[in-house]
């Protein structure tokens, strides 16, 4: 990947609207699920992401069809069965297109391989292969990493309490479960990411979830999936940068429209009233069983410092690194811990914000399980960050940078294509 460098451009304060990018999330699952309907729908606003679309590569690898409508709606055809691929399927950076599809293919009856780009190679596959497989999947891997090579069949359903609150792990195991002898029944200690069970609903899965003694749990068996048009929201995780970006820099006031305020994915919110940022909701509404606002944010001169722990961190696992320049600002230290998950995401994120606030002059400290920042330290130098190829770092430098004194060097930055290649012309939209 090619190397781009942002300095620091000198901002008078952010203004204006803008409209965020679809939640990749939701664009996710709307695909699979969409393609389960075995019928043809139309889903709007959907996320064309480098992520999303290999998940939309591999369906029609799988005899999935589709026509684009306009540039975010398309039209899904899954009105014949699944059929065998002829070839490897490129999951390209996806963890969410790995996992989710192996809960797919796992019941299907044909040999299926999955593999990723090098970053994604690298990261744990056994919290899926190890529930996959007790349903009766069977699953080769290079040592519970990448490639899988699938070989499905019949499947039977299965109690599973999962060892951490995950939404890919609930989500890969309710589709496989969606074709399986019986009932399958996960519990979480928390509530992940609530997105399947939604749509699920929506779509009139035969479908079960509340709370027990072992926590949160949903449950589901084999269920015929109604055909029914999908409307997606904006990603919060995406206006998350935009966010802090309108709390830190001087002078700001914006309104971040149609984002996704499902309250598994609004930790942000809950740090936001603990730091005390200038915000509100506007406009609340729902669209295809999934909450949605308008959000308005404004310059916050005195921030306080704030505490990511326990169960708030799976509501803002990637919004870890936009927080962690939140915090920059704060009066006073600011906690991150309970969040050691963070050392397997696209980087070791952990370690490299500690690096690079280090480098820079942040006064920071670093733990196992996530690290500590002290507020109100002036970013004293001018570096080449590393981005690792990790896009949520590359945007959260580029935010730094906008309230740095210094130029700031950002390696490798054209990785946010991953997710969000509209990122650079939405700022550019509101800086004064």
């Amino acid at each position: 990947m090619d190397n781009v460098f942002i300095t620091k451009k000198n901002t008078n304060g952010l203004s204006g609207e803008i409209i965020i990018p679809p939640d990749k999330s939701i664009s996710h699952r709307s695909l699979i699920l969409g393609a389960l309907t075995k019928g043809k729908i139309k889903i709007s606003n959907i996320s064309l992401g480098f992520d999303c679309i290999s998940t939309l590569k591999i369906l029609n690898e799988l005899g999935v069809r589709h026509k684009f409508l306009s540039k975010r709606e398309l039209f899904l055809d899954a009105t014949g069965a699944f059929i065998e691929p002829k070839n490897k399927l490129d999951c390209g950076n996806s963890g969410t297109t790995t996992r989710l599809m192996a809960g797919l293919l796992a019941s299907k009856n044909f040999k299926s391989e999955l593999f990723g780009d090098e970053s994604l190679s690298k990261r744990p596959m056994k919290r899926i292969i190890e529930p996959l497989e007790l349903m009766g999947a069977k699953i080769k891997s290079n040592d519970n990493k990448m490639p899988l090579i699938i070989e499905g069949g019949v499947l039977k359903g299965i109690e599973y309490k999962s060892p951490i609150p995950s939404a890919q792990i609930k989500s890969a195991l309710l589709i496989a479960g969606l074709n399986a002898k019986g009932k399958t029944k996960i519990w979480e200690k928390t509530l992940s990411r609530n997105h399947s069970e939604l749509m699920l609903e929506y779509l009139g899965a035969n479908i079960k979830k509340g709370y027990d003694d072992n926590g949160y749990f949903v449950e589901v068996e084999k269920s015929s999936l109604i055909e029914k048009d999908i409307e997606i929201p904006g990603d919060i995780s995406s206006a998350a940068f935009f966010m802090v970006a309108g709390a830190i820099i001087k002078n700001s006031d914006i309104v971040i429209k149609n984002v996704g305020i499902n309250p598994t994915r609004t930790g942000i919110l809950d740090v936001f009233d603990q730091a005390k940022i200038n915000y509100k909701l506007l406009n609340k509404r729902m669209l295809a069983n999934e909450p949605v606002s308008d959000i308005q944010v404004s310059y916050s001169e005195n921030i306080e410092p704030f505490e990511i722990k326990g169960d708030l961190v799976p509501r803002l696992i990637d919004e870890i690194p936009i927080l962690a320049v939140l915090a920059t600002r704060a009066n006073g230290k600011t906690v991150v811990k309970d969040a050691k998950d963070l050392r397997n995401k696209e980087s070791d994120r952990i370690k490299a914000i500690v690096e690079a606030f280090m480098a820079l002059g942040v006064e920071i400290e670093e733990k196992e399980d996530g690290f500590i920042i002290q507020g109100k330290r002036e970013v004293k130098n001018s570096i080449e960050l590393e981005t690792f190829l990790d896009h949520r770092l590359a945007m959260s430098y580029y935010v730094l940078s906008l309230i740095t004194k210094k130029e700031l060097k950002i390696k490798g930055f054209d990785c946010i294509n991953t997710s969000f290649p509209e990122f650079l012309n939405l700022m550019k939209e509101i800086q004064k």
